[in-house]
């Protein structure tokens, strides 16, 4: 049954707004204690050998600092499996930047003076740090990120494309990229009578009070983690790094104060993950129509030696197209390099630039519009499972988005247009994102005397607008105006909830919130007034009967003008827009912005996102604002958002999918291949900078 009152979809605004603007929000840095000790982090400056010793004398001489932690007087943890988090516990080290210690200090400005005054030395190893993928020792991991099978294979994929009258052989890269959310990674950590609070900034507080808890070996009860707000996190945020166990170390030194730790931009680049770079080999054979007949995508990318992380890079090929052989395969090569990790849309953002800048050289091959060539393949079930699809209207936006664009009216032919010394071209790729479903979010809502609700769910807003779309889903629910529901989130002493990631957070928590209002509205039938004593229930996620039954995805449909300059090769974006089919959107104003948002990210993939690795010492050099670009207000042009209207009662009650990674996806796509009608040089390498034309 799907929730049909009013407020669903209404674009109401935010409720947190006013309190962000006056800055009385609070994250994680800023809640208020009296005499915090501030801890800046030790990093090891090679990429692979031991510690042989740590001089810390002129650091503990200089005035207000408290102490000095390293691998020799840290505090033992009960786990040390995962090699990412189990610091300080020994003196390798793994890759340049991990964490090798603290100085703590009666303030930042201290504490960050004093580190330079450390000294370690080290036995120095040779270390790998290069991804390629003519490598021997390319490894197959046993499972992908979300728990995706590693490859698949159906039909005679190479005997089929050997026989295809038309035929695609290309290689697509994308680099190394690092989140950049705005308000950097930071923790706060208070022990208290054998429990420790966490004030952190995070994508689930309850993931974090789990981790932690058994690193420190102790009752999950006894850790207590604060999360009221969060400025942005991509992924970067969705579990704890090793940062939050520094800080935790280090306050058991100084007990009862607090310690805080803010990282630095540059620190980020190495302990909070990044998306892991690419080298994607694709192959499509079409018969003399235009239809598939045979798709391969070959994935080779890297992963941290101490910790394996597979990106799902070639799992949304499995989904997009018909072709009755296919077959998707990945491989990783282990490099001394810190761990890779979640980054916005893992494995939809990097595959489908790949499969979808591959699309457009197909349909070019032969000899349709890639609009066209799209619709002509698309697949009546999914693909891999063979089941139907809950709702797929991938036509419909590809459909719409054409009219709105004025896509028919263009001259298909590269470099057709000009404008000046401007060559003009469009593009256009699709999207697409499953509809993922976490388990064992509960909420609690408790029916005052005074007619007003109270909504407890342990749920993050990492800046998507969570704090307005829950209290909406829940005052429909209660058939209640929104100021007659006060929402509290973002602590774990509230009912658990899985963290923001994979485009659950929404469909997780508002489906627990639903449970729990048709609860209390069977429990007060009528319009029944309320006891004195108030009514409290709390519901869970129901079981879904259709998972394992139907597909469930979101798609869309993206177009780009871009203009590149024929005389510097500089390339501009001046038009994006994005049709999307996403089921019910819950708010119309902040869904467009997530939608808007994506995309701007996904412009930032195309022009400009690049993590530079100097071989020599194992780092990012371009660590910082100045030197790993993002775009600007200036370099953002017209950007629309639509989506059509879609019924998909059978995702969850509420009927809306997820739309946090679906923006990003395909943008970069769009662009390239606007790019390549505009000059007709064909771009299979991110970022699309100025020299890929030049030369």
């Amino acid at each position: 049954m799907t929730v049909t009152t009013g407020l669903i979809g209404a674009p109401v605004d935010r409720i947190d707004g006013a309190e962000k603007v006056r800055g009385a929000a609070l994250y994680a840095a800023e809640h208020p204690f009296d005499r915090p000790v501030h801890l800046y982090p030790l990093q090891a400056d090679i990429a692979l050998g031991r510690i042989t010793g740590i001089d810390t004398a002129e650091a503990l001489a200089e005035p207000g600092v408290v102490g000095v932690l390293t691998h020799e007087n840290a505090p033992r943890l009960a786990i040390t499996q995962d090699a990412e988090l189990a610091i300080l516990q020994s003196p390798e080290v793994a890759f340049r930047g991990q964490f090798i210690g603290g100085v703590l200090a009666e303030s930042a400005e201290v504490a960050r003076r004093a580190a330079s005054l450390v000294r370690p030395s080290y036995e120095q190893h040779a270390h790998d740090v290069s991804l390629h993928p003519a490598r021997p020792d390319l490894v197959e991991p046993a499972e992908l990120n979300g728990g995706f099978q590693t490859d698949t294979a159906d039909g005679d994929v190479d005997g089929a494309w050997a026989a295809a009258p038309v035929r695609l052989d290309a290689t697509y890269t994308t680099p190394q990229e690092h989140n950049n959310p705005l308000e950097p990674h930071a923790t706060i950590a208070v022990w208290s009578d054998g429990e420790l609070t966490l004030y952190d900034s995070t994508q689930g507080v309850h993931w974090v009070r789990d981790t932690i808890a058994v690193l420190f070996g102790m009752d999950p009860q006894r850790v207590h983690v604060v999360c009221p707000h969060v400025g942005g996190g991509f992924g970067s945020k969705g579990l704890p790094h090793a940062h939050v166990v520094l800080a935790a170390m280090a306050a058991q030194l100084v007990v009862p104060r607090p310690v805080k730790v803010v990282l630095t931009r540059q620190q980020m680049f190495s302990v909070v993950g990044y998306r892991t770079g690419t080298i994607q080999r694709i192959r499509l054979g079409s018969d003399a129509t235009g239809r598939l007949t045979a798709i391969s995508h070959d994935v080779v990318e890297q992963t941290s030696r101490i910790k394996e992380f597979a990106e799902q890079t070639a799992v949304p090929t499995r989904v997009m197209y018909a072709a009755p052989n296919r077959r998707t395969t990945h491989r990783l090569v282990e490099l001394d390099v810190p761990v890779p990790s979640w980054m916005r849309a893992p494995g939809e953002a990097p595959g489908m630039f790949g499969l979808e800048t591959a699309v457009d050289e197909m349909a070019i091959a032969c000899g349709l519009d890639p609009v066209e060539f799209r619709i002509r393949n698309e697949p009546d079930t999914d693909p891999e499972t063979g089941r139907p699809f809950s709702s797929r209207n991938l036509v419909a936006c590809l459909r719409e988005g054409a009219a709105r664009f004025g896509w028919w009216e263009r001259d298909p032919t590269p470099r057709a247009r000009r404008d000046g010394s401007w060559l003009v071209g469009t593009g256009v790729a699709a999207s697409t994102y499953p509809v993922f479903t976490m388990a064992g979010s509960r909420a609690t809502i408790r029916a005052r005397p005074d007619g007003r609700y109270r909504v407890l769910i342990g749920a993050a807003d990492i800046g998507t607008g969570a704090w307005t779309a829950l209290t909406q889903i829940a005052a429909d629910a209660l058939d209640v105006g929104m100021d007659d529901v006060l929402l509290s989130i973002g602590d774990t002493d509230l009912p658990y909830a899985s963290g923001a990631g994979g485009s659950t957070g929404i469909m997780c928590w508002g489906s627990a919130i639903v449970d729990a209002a048709r609860q209390l509205r069977t429990r007060l039938p009528n319009g029944e007034p309320i006891p004195d004593e108030g009514v409290e229930v709390t519901g869970a996620i129901p079981d879904n009967p259709y998972t394992g039954q139907l597909a469930m995805h979101s798609f869309g449909a993206q177009f780009a003008e871009v203009r590149v300059c024929a005389d510097t090769g500089e390339v501009r974006v001046p038009r994006l827009l994005g049709i999307f089919a996403v089921g019910r959107m819950i708010n119309a104003k902040t869904g467009r912005s997530q939608l808007l948002g994506g995309m701007t990210m996904g412009l930032s993939m195309a022009l400009h996102e690049h993590s530079v690795v100097d071989p020599r010492f194992g780092h990012v050099v371009n660590h910082d604002f100045a030197e790993y670009h993002i775009p600007t207000n200036a370099d953002v042009g017209s950007i629309e958002v639509d989506w059509i209207q879609e019924s998909d009662p059978y995702v969850n009650p509420m009927g809306a999918k997820g739309i946090g990674e679906l923006g990003i996806v395909g943008t970069a796509a769009a662009i390239a291949n606007a790019a390549h009608h505009a000059t007709g040089v064909r771009v299979r390498d991110l970022p699309i900078t100025l020299d890929k034309f030049l030369t």
